[in-house]
């Protein structure tokens, strides 16, 4: 049966579903600590909204596979209005909507999300492609038993908004689409999967680090020298480039000219500068004596003092619970020290003093440089000044940010190097540098989950364990510019 879970996974890893149906169950990786966080929290906030509803509705909980199914269209039958965790299903097709809500032309399906129903930001918000098929999914059933007219189901969020996905409308400005169109191409491929017609292979990818056949797809892209270990080689590049190139060794010991074709290259999005840029790295990965390098000169700043920024967010909550800095002057290293502004709370008055803390600390430290790794530090402080107006305003977050002394150092690793690695995380390139992390499982994802915990009991253990980890993400920070700063040219 093709289930809404299935195609949810499908949109995030076309290799997934095929591991789940035939790989081997034992060969899977522990469930993360994070992931049964999201799992118990998606859970609880579900257990929540309808706890509060008033509304009469149907919960059909209680009952599992056959007997929930009857159920439901025993409800459906009596026109119930809402009903609660039913189940229906049609020809191949099996889906377990949060909610089944009887309108003017028929039922429509709906679920509850931990998470906001929308992605994109405030400025252009999109629905989420993943939602979306799990919706299409049940909409579907719904037609075809003749229960529904109208592909409009719902999404009830986190923000406590119901948002309608209109499944028919247009979406996306480049190459403009449906939510349904997608659904049946992401339909077709699951039954192909199903049936063993068509064989996935993994990619790597950031959404690797959670999955529980990470270890598993690991060993197979590295047995086959797959292309997606090069960084920022996907999985939509590696199948272009797979009928010419196979593998990374075949990359480093083929010459690109043939494949140019004008200003272009005979692959479909790769254009010559990435196919140059790519055949470099597979250069680089396959030298004996493999060195990172710079492809240009790059200037920082040359600064007395140097701030090295990191900070920690709840995405469920959507809550930043610590701004974390290693400072150092330039005239003596041995004043290298950790600063925190950790929210003592979940409330909005104990995040808006660690803000307010934080952005204190920076003004009182003019002039500086800081330097942080990727745009999240930016993109979340200005989602603070934004709900906290009274810290500070807008302006003075763009001139924090300001390029000219502040620097997002992974953009200077995308721009002016090349690393003998297979992703340019700070993880991987700080690691590579002979950098370690005190903690034994150092990631955001186990912060998130230590600090879930440090909150219900306020174990300052647990609080220190996550100080000490956010003090190596900034000191790895460091590490990795004072690199760069050393790196040649080639």
């Amino acid at each position: 049966m093709i289930t809404a879970s299935m195609l949810y996974d499908l949109v995030e890893c076309p290799h997934r579903p095929s591991m789940d149906l035939f790989a081997d169950p034992l060969k899977r990786d522990k469930l993360s600590p994070f992931v049964q966080l999201l799992w118990e929290k998606g859970t609880a906030y579900e257990q929540e909204v309808v706890a509060g509803l008033d509304i009469p509705f149907l919960d059909l909980t209680p009952y599992s596979m056959e007997e929930k199914e009857i159920k439901t269209l025993e409800a459906i039958e009596n026109k119930e209005p809402l009903i609660y965790r039913g189940r229906i299903s049609a020809g191949d097709l099996l889906g377990e909507p949060d909610l089944l809500r009887l309108e003017e032309d028929g039922y429509v399906a709906g679920d509850i999300k931990s998470g906001s129903a929308e992605e994109g930001g405030e400025d252009d918000p999109r629905p989420k492609k993943h939602y979306a098929v799990q919706l299409a999914l049940y909409t579907d059933i719904l037609e075809r038993k003749q229960l529904s007219t109208r592909r409009e189901p719902f999404v009830w969020d986190i923000r406590g908004l119901e948002v309608t996905y209109a499944l028919d409308e247009l979406t996306g400005k480049k190459d403009p689409t449906t939510l349904w169109k997608i659904y049946q191409e992401k339909l077709d491929e699951a039954r192909r999967i199903v049936n063993q017609a068509e064989k996935s292979i993994p990619a790597y990818s950031s959404k690797c680090k959670l999955c529980h056949w990470k270890t598993e797809c690991l060993k197979t892209l590295e047995k086959s020298d797959d292309l997606t270990l090069l960084p920022e080689l996907g999985r939509t590049k590696r199948d272009v480039l797979l009928n010419e190139i196979k593998t990374v060794e075949d990359l480093a010991n083929t010459p690109i000219e043939p494949f140019i074709e004008g200003r272009g290259t005979i692959f479909r999005g790769i254009g010559i500068k990435t196919l140059e840029k790519f055949k470099a790295r597979a250069d680089l990965v396959k030298s004996q004596n493999s060195e990172p390098y710079l492809t240009e000169p790059v200037n920082l700043p040359d600064s007395e003092r140097e701030l090295f920024f990191d900070i920690e967010v709840d995405p469920i909550q959507d809550f930043c619970y610590l701004h974390g800095f290693v400072e150092r002057s330039k005239s003596d290293n041995s004043t290298e020290r950790y600063v925190a502004f950790y929210a003592t709370d979940l409330s909005n008055a104990a995040e808006e003093k660690a803000f307010a803390d934080a952005l204190n600390y920076i003004r009182q430290n003019q002039p500086c440089t800081i330097y942080y790794y990727s745009k999240y530090e930016r993109t979340m402080w200005r989602k603070l000044q934004l709900k906290y107006p009274d810290v500070c305003n807008a302006e003075e977050i763009e001139t924090l940010f300001d390029p000219g002394s502040s620097i997002d150092l992974l953009e200077v690793v995308r721009k002016y190097t090349e690393w003998p690695t297979r992703d340019h995380s700070i993880k991987t390139l700080a690691q590579y540098l002979k950098f370690k992390w005190r903690d034994t499982d150092p990631s955001g994802a186990a912060s998130i989950e230590w600090f879930q915990r440090w909150s219900e009991n306020k174990d300052q253990k647990i609080k220190q364990r996550i100080l000490q980890y956010n003090e190596d993400d900034c000191l790895a920070t460091r590490v990795l510019l004072d690199k760069i700063k050393k790196l040649k040219v080639i």
